[in-house]
C-alpha cells in the first residue's frame, strides 16, 4: 500500500535546517578573502598561498574522512528521536562558534601562528558541519515514501538553501560597511557572528518539528562499515553520479569563490556591487525552481543536468572574456543567466538524484544504509573543495611575471587580474568534463515505495 504523501508544512519545515548552508558560504566567500584579499580591500594578506593551501587541504581532508564515517555512524544510531535528528542538533552550536573563529587568528604577528589557527579551526568546522550535514541530507530518503516527496523535499531544501545562500551573498557587502563603522575587518567579524546565529536557529527549528521516528518506521542498520561501502558501490548509477558530481563542484566552488574578486577587480566595483550580482544570481535561480521541479517529474534529471552543465560553460568562457571581447557592463548579466542552470545543476538535482539511488538501494536490499550514500556524496564534495582550494589560491596570484614556485612560497601585494580569469577557465573545463560524464548516467527513479 502507498503510503501518504509528506504534508506541506512538514517539508517546509524541513527545509528550514538547511540553514547551516549558510556557514559553508560564509567560508566559501569570506575566508579565503580575508585570509587573501583582493587588491582593492583596506585588508592585508595574512599568508602566502601555500600556507593557506596546506591549511584549507588539510582542514578539507578531515572533513573527507569524516563523512563517510558520519554517515556510516547515523545509520546505526537508535535513538528516541530517530537516526538523523541527534546529529543535526548536537552540531549546531559548535558549527556556529567555528565559523566565527575563522576571523579571529590567534596573532596577526606570527605567519606560523595564523596558519595553526586556520588549520585547526578549518578541521573543527568541517567535523562540526559534516555533523550537521550528512545526517541531515539523509533525512530526504529516511522520511519520504515516494519519488514526489523526495523531489519536493530536495526542492524545498534547494529554495531554502537559495534564501540563506542568497542572504549569505547579498548582505555580507552591506552589513559589513553598517556593523564596521569604516573598519572592515570588524564589519567581517561581526557579519560572521549574526549569520552564525541565524544558521543555529534554522537547525533547531527542523530539530524540533520533525518527528523523524515517526515518519521512518525506526528502521536501522547494523551492516557493518566495509559492507555498507561495498553495497553503496555496487550501483552504477552511484559511481557516475559521484564522478560528475566532483567536476560540477569544482567548477562551481571555485567560480563562487571568485565572485568578490570579479566585482571588485575586474568590474571595477564596490561590495555593495557584490550584493547586486549576488541578487542577479540568485534571483534567476529562485525562478527556475518550480519550472525544473515541474520538468523533472515528467522528464527526470538526467535530461536537464547535461544542458545546464553546457550552459554553465558558456557562461564560464563569458566571464573568461568579461573586460577584454565582453564590456564589463554585461558582468551583472552573466551572473543572472548563469542562474537558470544554478537552479537544478546546483540545488535541486543532487538531493533528488542521491535519494533516488538510495532508495532503489532501499527497495532492492531492504538495508537502509541511506547515511553511508550521503556520507560518501559527502567525500566527494568535500574532494571537490579540496582541489579548489588547492588550486584557487595559486591561480589567484598567477601572472605577476614571477615563477611560479616564487608565487606559491611568497606572501603577494594582491591578486592578479590575469589570474582571477584563469579561474573561469578551470570552471569551465571542470563543467565539460562533468556534462560528459553526466551523459553515461544509467537513471532509475523508483516512483513510490
Amino acid at each position: 500500500m502507498t503510503k501518504k504523501n509528506l504534508s506541506a508544512a512538514l517539508q517546509v519545515f524541513y527545509g528550514f535546517g538547511v540553514s547551516y548552508a549558510i556557514c559553508d558560504q560564509i567560508f566559501s566567500q569570506w575566508v579565503l578573502y580575508y585570509y587573501l584579499p583582493s587588491s582593492s580591500s583596506a585588508l592585508k594578506p595574512l599568508l602566502s598561498p601555500l600556507f593557506i593551501i596546506v591549511a584549507l587541504m588539510t582542514s578539507r581532508l578531515i572533513d573527507m574522512i569524516s563523512d563517510p564515517l558520519v554517515g556510516y555512524w547515523s545509520d546505526r544510531v537508535d535513538t528516541k528521536w530517530g537516526r538523523r535528528i541527534p546529529f543535526i542538533t548536537a552540531g549546531a552550536i559548535p558549527l556556529m562558534i567555528t565559523t566565527v573563529l575563522f576571523f579571529y587568528p590567534f596573532s596577526k604577528s606570527s605567519e606560523i601562528m595564523i596558519f595553526y589557527h586556520l588549520t585547526i579551526t578549518g578541521c573543527m568546522f568541517f567535523i562540526f558541519y559534516t555533523i550537521v550535514g550528512a545526517p541531515y541530507n539523509a533525512l530526504i530518503p529516511e522520511i519520504s515514501h515516494s519519488q514526489s516527496d523526495r523531489l519536493n523535499l530536495s526542492t524545498w531544501q534547494s529554495v531554502f538553501r537559495l534564501i540563506y545562500s542568497a542572504a549569505a551573498m547579498i548582505l555580507p557587502g552591506i552589513l559589513i560597511k553598517k556593523l564596521g563603522n569604516g573598519n572592515e575587518e570588524t564589519g567581517i567579524r561581526y557579519m560572521a557572528v549574526l549569520f552564525s546565529i541565524f544558521a543555529a536557529l534554522g537547525i533547531f527549528i527542523t530539530s524540533l518539528t520533525i518527528d523523524e521516528k515517526k515518519l521512518s518506521g525506526g528502521k536501522t542498520s547494523r551492516e557493518k562499515l566495509f559492507s555498507s561501502l561495498k553495497k553503496a558501490f555496487r550501483y552504477k548509477s552511484f559511481i557516475i553520479y559521484l564522478c560528475g558530481f566532483l567536476f560540477f563542484f569544482t567548477g562551481f566552488n571555485t567560480l563562487r569563490a571568485t565572485m568578490n574578486y570579479y566585482v571588485e577587480d575586474i568590474m571595477g566595483m564596490g561590495k555593495a556591487q557584490i550584493s547586486i550580482a549576488a541578487g542577479c544570481l540568485f534571483g534567476v535561480t529562485a525562478l527556475f525552481f518550480y519550472p525544473v521541479n515541474q520538468l523533472s517529474k515528467k522528464v527526470g534529471y538526467k535530461k536537464l543536468m547535461i544542458p545546464s552543465l553546457l550552459f554553465l560553460v558558456v557562461i564560464s568562457l563569458g566571464f573568461f572574456n568579461l573586460g577584454k571581447f565582453i564590456p564589463v557592463s554585461f558582468g551583472f548579466l552573466l551572473f543572472a543567466l548563469a542562474g537558470i542552470s544554478v537552479s537544478g545543476a546546483a540545488f535541486i538535482f543532487p538531493p533528488a538524484m542521491l535519494s533516488e539511488i538510495s532508495a532503489v538501494a532501499t527497495h532492492e536490499t531492504g538495508i537502509k544504509i541511506e547515511g553511508i550514500f550521503f556520507g560518501i556524496q559527502g567525500f566527494f564534495l568535500k574532494l571537490a573543495f579540496f582541489i579548489s582550494i588547492g588550486v584557487l589560491p595559486i591561480l589567484l596570484v598567477s601572472g605577476s611575471g614571477k615563477s611560479f614556485v616564487e608565487n606559491l612560497i611568497q606572501k603577494p601585494d594582491a591578486v592578479e587580474k590575469a589570474g582571477i580569469y584563469y579561474t573561469a577557465l578551470f570552471s569551465a573545463i571542470c563543467f565539460l568534463i562533468s556534462a560528459v560524464i553526466y551523459y553515461f548516467y544509467p537513471e532509475k527513479i523508483l516512483k513510490d515505495e
